[in-house]
């Protein structure tokens, strides 16, 4: 039997046997142990004989065994055991009693377990002879193997399935897909259980499979994705080399043709017409045509020109990226009055072509393009759309500066009128004649605030909603209107020790007008100061001059600041001119000439102060007037309260008093005639608690009073002077009384004054009034003093 160990053991008085199954041998051999009988010696010398113990050690069991009693092994026997039942078998190792079990008086080794070689191939076990009563090993023990013997219980298996696979289509027979691997569990070295065939069950007669790689290839020629796109294969792998009997597994393919180039586009017609109004702007679409192709992605990419016709200038045609559309665009502006329709012949071809079907014909279309332009009502056109004018600044006001123009491209030819828009003409200083587009001047112009005006004209139609735009730019052309002027404001700086002759200014100036020859400038002093004994001018004749001294010896002390008159005279037409003082200061100075002190500061200094005296000295100034301030400002307010005093609380106080008054001769205490007209305007008189800071535009007026028969018209009066207090401008900003005095208008029993009955008819008798004592004394001599008949037309009453 293959797979034998031969080993020797150590000399023991006897051997181990093995009895075993062999491969396809079901009845029970003798495997593993001879004997070599030893021999003795004569003689002095003894030899004794040395014993090996020869063992095959391996056991072969079947897979899979599915009967009800134990599956017997194999059979262990030592040659000390003589049947008497001394000898006792051990097993050990893997699986034991477990999976495998031996009768211990006769050696019987049995599977009680059902066994997978695909889980474990082989069981490493160890024997043993021992004496059954003292369990004294009579044998060395002995390892040996028992190895599962494989049957064919796995079907092959496609690990990586299901296949996805793709090939070009209208590729050769026999082009390669895709190989499919199965795997068989069983034991590919003991007889053919795991050897597999593939075959192929679905999917004939488009595709085939090598039956011993697995390799799916086209079995087909031009086969088109355009017709069918794919194709579902069930591939099948059996072992047993495919003899009956043996197991099998399937897997499925999905094959995808891939698209190449073999469609020439086409249009879906000859011909096409669209309509285009003629208002559309430059650059946009008028139309969309589309050749159809077959194919897809960039196989059916497209590319359009125009190879003819009578718009090769006005039209152009893109490529949409998405859709694949030829978009016919506009390159100039169409005119219905011009031309009413344009013809193209447009080409369609793709992108991407392959040689290998260039023989099946060209790979490109043609079709033709109708493009009818629809007439539109325009807007007014200018003749220019932009205008350029010049004026001069000195231009009066209704100057024409010039004329636009504009006309109705329809053939109705409507009459138009011309306007400014105002948002680009924001100050008015021109205007346009409505009907003949002159343009003149409305406000006198100033270059030197604004040189450039670009104006919006508006040309209107009829129909006001058909407006068109021009630009008018207007150059302001500059006038000599500006005198020059200093550059800078000069502070000039003259020290004691100058000599005679020294220059100690530059100046310069500067002109806001704009001269075609550039600026030159004249300087000079004026008259008065020409004949000064002090300084003397120099002109540069570069537009500069210098200030030189005319003497030595300057003292601030005798006078600190000089102001010298500087006359200065520009080139231009009229020539201008313009007197500015140059401040020129005494200082003190080093002897390198660089300031020391200056003016009153310095006087102060040599008199013995020092800068923080100085600054000691104004601060304390500076405090008193602060307090003077304050004091002065708490006086005030002491005599003219913000609030009223506290004792002076006005609710529900009661104020009793017994004056009469002075009679009816007495006209200083009241105002007679406001108590009586509910209509007078009150004097809007300042509060006495504010001093109001904002005056007010306007003066608020209540409403007339009407009569009322009810205490109404009190409510209304105290609301009207709420209100009026409410908008006053100068009321003060917390809560304050008002006063007012009102009698009302009258009652239903009208006026009790007996002062009225001198207006009436009446020839009443009065002398009862002297009857009533002093109080009414003074009555009774009025009216005594009236003759009957006679009327006092004075109406003081109320």
């Amino acid at each position: 039997h293959p797979g034998v160990l031969m080993r020797p053991s150590p000399p023991l008085p006897l051997s181990l046997f093995f009895y075993s199954r062999c491969r396809g041998n079901s009845s029970p051999t003798i495997t593993s142990s001879h004997i070599q009988k030893a021999g003795a010696g004569l003689g002095s010398r003894t030899h004794h004989r040395q014993r090996r113990s020869w063992v095959w050690n391996q056991f072969f069991v079947l897979e899979e065994y599915t009967g009800d009693d134990p599956l017997y092994v194999g059979k262990l026997h030592s040659d000390v055991d003589k049947g008497e039942g001394k000898v006792k078998y051990v097993l050990s190792g893997e699986g034991a009693s477990s999976i495998f079990t031996i009768d211990e008086n006769t050696g019987d080794i049995h599977a009680i377990k059902r066994l997978d070689r695909e889980e474990q191939a082989y069981y490493t076990l160890r024997a043993q002879a021992v004496d059954h009563d003292t369990s004294r090993p009579v044998e060395p023990e002995s390892e040996f193997v028992i190895k599962v013997q494989d049957i064919n219980d796995n079907e092959p298996k496609f690990l990586d399935g299901p296949y996805n696979a793709r090939v070009p289509e209208m590729s050769p027979v026999g082009t390669s897909v895709v190989q499919v691997v199965a795997t068989d569990a069983d034991d590919p070295t003991y007889g053919n259980s795991a050897r597999v065939i593939y075959s192929i069950l679905e999917g004939q007669p488009y595709f085939s499979v090598d039956p011993k790689t697995g390799v799916v290839r086209t079995a087909l020629p031009n086969m088109d994705r355009e017709a069918r796109d794919q194709y579902l294969l069930v591939i099948q792998a059996k072992d047993m080399v495919g003899q009956m009997g043996g197991l099998s597994g399937t897997t499925s393919v999905t094959v995808t043709l891939s698209d190449v180039n073999d469609n020439p586009p086409r249009f879906s017609r000859k011909s096409y017409q669209f309509s285009v109004p003629e208002s559309l702007p430059v650059a946009s679409v008028v139309a969309r045509i589309k050749a159809l192709d077959s194919d897809v992605g960039p196989n059916a990419e497209m590319e359009y020109r125009i190879i003819d016709g009578d718009g090769l200038g006005m039209f152009r045609v893109l490529v949409d990226k998405d859709t694949q559309e030829g978009l016919i665009t506009l390159q100039k502006a169409l005119d219905f009055e011009t031309k009413a329709g344009y013809s193209l012949r447009i080409e369609a071809s793709n992108k991407n072509i392959d040689p290998r079907f260039l023989s099946q014909g060209s790979f490109s279309d043609t079709a033709s393009v109708r493009l009818i332009v629809e007439n539109v009502d325009e807007a007014p056109v200018f003749s220019s759309p932009v205008s350029k004018m010049v004026v001069s600044e000195a231009a009066k006001v209704g100057t024409v500066i010039g004329t636009v123009s504009a006309n109705d491209p329809d053939a109705t030819n409507s009459p138009i009128r011309y306007s400014i828009d105002r948002n680009t003409d924001l100050e008015r200083f021109f205007n346009i004649e409505a009907t003949t587009g002159v343009i003149s001047t409305a406000k006198p112009l100033d270059r030197e605030v604004n040189a450039i005006h670009n104006i919006t004209i508006l040309a209107i139609e009829m129909d006001p909603t058909q407006v068109g735009k021009g630009s008018a730019i207007i150059t302001v052309m500059d006038i000599n209107d500006n005198a020059p002027v200093f550059a800078i404001e000069y502070e000039t700086i003259l020290c004691e020790n100058a000599i005679p002759g020294q220059v100690i200014e530059t100046i310069s100036a500067v002109d806001k007008d704009e001269p075609p020859s550039g600026h030159r400038f004249v300087f000079s002093l004026t008259a008065e100061a020409a004949g000064n004994m002090n300084f003397t001018l120099r002109d540069n004749k570069d537009n500069t001059a210098s200030i030189l001294t005319k003497r030595g010896g300057f003292q601030r002390r005798k006078q600190s600041m000089y102001r010298l008159p500087v006359l200065i005279r520009d080139s231009g037409s009229p020539v201008l001119s313009s007197t500015n003082t140059l401040s020129i200061r005494v200082c003190e100075c080093d002897s390198n000439g660089d300031r020391q002190s200056c003016g009153t500061e310095a006087f102060m200094l040599s008199a013995g102060l020092s800068t923080g005296a100085l600054i000691a000295i104004l601060a304390c100034i500076l405090t008193l007037l602060v307090l003077v301030l304050l004091i002065v400002t708490m006086r005030r307010r002491k005599k003219e309260p913000l609030i009223l005093d506290e004792d002076r609380d006005v609710r529900e106080n009661i104020v009793r008093y017994d004056d009469e008054g002075g009679g009816e001769e007495d006209t200083e205490a009241f105002d007679m005639v406001a108590l009586r007209n509910l209509n007078v305007v009150r004097d809007n008189k300042a509060r006495r608690d504010v001093t109001p800071e904002v005056t007010a535009l306007y003066t608020p007026r209540p409403p007339p009073y009407k009569a009322a028969t009810n205490n109404g018209i009190f409510r209304e009066f105290i609301w009207d002077r709420l209100k009026e207090a409410d908008v006053d401008p100068s009321a003060p900003p917390y809560d304050s009384l008002q006063t007012y005095a009102f009698e009302g208008s009258g009652s239903v029993a009208e006026s009790l004054s007996s002062l009225e009955s001198l207006s009436t008819d009446s020839e009443h008798n009065y002398d009862y009034l002297s009857d009533w004592g002093p109080r009414f004394r003074k009555l009774a001599d009025l009216y005594g003093q009236i003759p009957l008949g006679k009327k006092n037309t004075t109406d003081i009453s109320g």
